[in-house]
């Protein structure tokens, strides 16, 4: 597989723990791409839509209940806190929203993104101006227990198929605009990712069958326009799946088949194109699906259904 964030498919695994909660080290997110998301946020949150002054103390003032009872001078320290057991995922990115705020903030990471945490875990301890800690709260708050909840859901995934070899992948069923940051926390849970994007893998599937008016003749035409790419072809039967790859399919996305086809899929044409099991997949039939001898399940569910992972900002005197 390839390197997290680039085709086809991302690398399974959590980021580099480092000694800098902030890092993004591991991640497969660019910095720019995080000072964005970042600002974005902060933005929602504190000005509705009005850039963001650069000056912290300016930032911060949006907030009109903490700059009311909260006074400018004191100093305070906050724990990102675990309120349920699951995997973490995007403290770095959520640090980086206390440090844009409060730049000389002292942060100090209690857990790392992939690890699996309990109830009444600390996951980072932030040092700095209460009025900062507090306008920062919500929106580090949103991202990062967006974000685990994806990586604990996959996690259980991961689990459910463990020694069977098969992988489990995401789909494009993203959040609009946090795409990256939803990848690499099913990465954090154990799983990989598929194509980032409509332009780095192919997928041919019925509407293009139709418009091309063959699977061969479909995938023709992507070699002959995009001969660097990858071509995942959409198969809803077993002969189907054996035209695919006699047309040159690298990839088989076998649709909403029961495992019996599937392993007659596996039987005609395993080993001469990766295999994906994928449609109504659940964890029931997780395993059962995954031992048929497939390569991979995809589950848009990973993203577009996963609940968060409850996490709270608690805030010591002092």
């Amino acid at each position: 597989m390839s390197e997290p964030g680039s085709s086809p498919l991302g690398r399974a695994g959590a980021r580099a723990v480092t000694g800098d909660p902030r890092s993004l080290e591991g991640t497969g997110l660019s910095e720019a791409w995080v000072a964005e998301l970042v600002e974005r946020t902060l933005v929602e949150d504190l000005t509705g839509g009005a850039p963001l002054p650069s000056a912290p103390d300016l930032a911060v003032a949006h907030d009109v209940t903490s700059a009311a009872t909260v006074p400018a001078a004191q100093l305070g320290t906050a724990d990102l806190v675990a309120r349920a057991d699951g995997v973490v995922a995007g403290l770095p990115v959520a640090a980086r929203v206390f440090t844009r705020l409060a730049p000389g903030a002292t942060l100090t990471a209690g857990a790392a993104d992939g690890d699996r945490v309990v109830r009444g875990d600390v996951l980072l301890t932030v040092r700095g101006p209460v009025r900062a800690l507090l306008a920062a709260e919500r929106s580090a708050l949103n991202i990062a227990s967006r974000a685990s909840g994806i990586a604990t859901l996959t996690r259980r995934w991961v689990d459910a198929v463990e020694g069977t070899g098969a992988v489990v992948l995401d789909t494009r069923k993203t959040t609009p605009g946090l795409r990256p940051l939803e990848k690499y926390a099913v990465r954090c849970g154990g799983g990989s990712n598929k194509r980032m994007g409509l332009y780095d893998v192919a997928m041919v599937k019925d509407n293009h069958v139709a418009a091309a008016g063959s699977v061969a003749a479909a995938v023709a035409a992507v070699r002959e326009r995009a001969p660097r790419v990858g071509v995942q072809v959409e198969v809803d039967v077993p002969a189907q799946a054996v035209e695919a790859v006699e047309a040159g399919a690298d990839f088989l996305l076998c649709d909403n088949m029961a495992p019996d086809v599937l392993r007659e899929v596996v039987a005609l044409v395993g080993g001469r194109a990766e295999l994906e099991a994928t449609g109504g997949l659940t964890l029931e039939v997780a395993r059962a699906v995954a031992e048929t001898g497939v390569d991979y399940l995809s589950v848009g569910g990973l993203t577009h259904s996963a609940p968060i992972l409850d996490l709270a900002l608690d805030l010591r005197a002092g």
